[in-house]
Protein backbone atom coordinates (compact mmCIF):
# COMPACT_ATOMS: atom_id res chain seq x y z
CA UNK A 1 0.00 0.00 0.00
CA UNK A 2 1.81 3.72 -1.23
CA UNK A 3 2.53 5.72 1.84
CA UNK A 4 0.17 8.06 0.64
CA UNK A 5 -2.95 5.96 1.09
CA UNK A 6 -2.06 5.09 4.31
CA UNK A 7 -1.63 8.94 5.24
CA UNK A 8 -4.97 9.21 3.99
CA UNK A 9 -6.14 6.84 6.13
CA UNK A 10 -4.19 8.00 9.00
CA UNK A 11 -5.90 11.21 8.89
CA UNK A 12 -9.45 9.63 8.14
CA UNK A 13 -9.28 7.71 11.09
CA UNK A 14 -7.83 10.34 13.26
CA UNK A 15 -10.63 12.93 12.66
CA UNK A 16 -13.16 10.24 13.48
CA UNK A 17 -12.14 9.32 16.16
CA UNK A 18 -11.45 12.67 17.57
CA UNK A 19 -15.24 13.27 16.76
CA UNK A 20 -16.86 10.51 18.18
CA UNK A 21 -14.04 9.84 20.95
CA UNK A 22 -16.00 6.18 21.70
CA UNK A 23 -17.33 3.13 19.70
CA UNK A 24 -20.79 2.28 21.19
CA UNK A 25 -21.91 -1.24 20.85
CA UNK A 26 -24.93 -3.45 22.33
CA UNK A 27 -24.82 -6.51 23.01
CA UNK A 28 -27.83 -9.25 23.80
CA UNK A 29 -28.29 -11.71 26.13
CA UNK A 30 -30.90 -14.30 26.49
CA UNK A 31 -32.31 -14.44 29.94
CA UNK A 32 -35.02 -16.99 29.02
CA UNK A 33 -35.53 -19.20 26.08
CA UNK A 34 -38.64 -21.54 26.49
CA UNK A 35 -40.50 -22.86 23.61
CA UNK A 36 -41.69 -19.62 21.76
CA UNK A 37 -40.78 -17.84 24.98
CA UNK A 38 -37.69 -15.67 24.49
CA UNK A 39 -36.53 -12.50 26.56
CA UNK A 40 -33.89 -11.03 26.17
CA UNK A 41 -31.48 -8.27 27.85
CA UNK A 42 -30.61 -5.43 25.67
CA UNK A 43 -27.12 -3.91 27.21
CA UNK A 44 -25.29 -1.30 25.53
CA UNK A 45 -21.70 -0.58 26.51
CA UNK A 46 -19.08 2.03 25.06
CA UNK A 47 -15.17 1.47 24.44
CA UNK A 48 -13.59 5.30 24.94
CA UNK A 49 -10.96 6.15 22.57
CA UNK A 50 -8.67 8.57 24.12
CA UNK A 51 -8.06 11.88 22.41
CA UNK A 52 -4.23 11.30 22.01
CA UNK A 53 -5.22 8.35 19.99
CA UNK A 54 -7.11 10.73 17.19
CA UNK A 55 -4.41 13.29 17.52
CA UNK A 56 -1.30 10.66 16.80
CA UNK A 57 -3.40 9.22 13.91
CA UNK A 58 -4.41 12.90 12.55
CA UNK A 59 -0.25 13.73 13.00
CA UNK A 60 0.92 10.49 11.87
CA UNK A 61 -1.39 10.73 8.81
CA UNK A 62 -0.38 13.84 7.66
CA UNK A 63 3.24 13.57 8.10
CA UNK A 64 3.13 10.96 6.00
CA UNK A 65 0.82 12.50 3.35
CA UNK A 66 3.63 15.18 3.16
CA UNK A 67 6.78 12.96 3.12
CA UNK A 68 4.81 10.94 0.45
CA UNK A 69 4.57 14.00 -1.47
CA UNK A 70 8.24 15.57 -1.07
CA UNK A 71 9.36 11.82 -2.53
CA UNK A 72 6.88 11.29 -5.23
CA UNK A 73 8.85 14.23 -6.78
CA UNK A 74 12.42 13.12 -6.30
CA UNK A 75 13.98 11.22 -9.23
CA UNK A 76 16.84 8.56 -7.80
Amino acid sequence: MPTRAVGLLLVIVGVIALLYSGITYTRREKIVDVGPLQIEKKTTERVPIPPIVGGLALIGGIVLVLSSRGAGSRTT
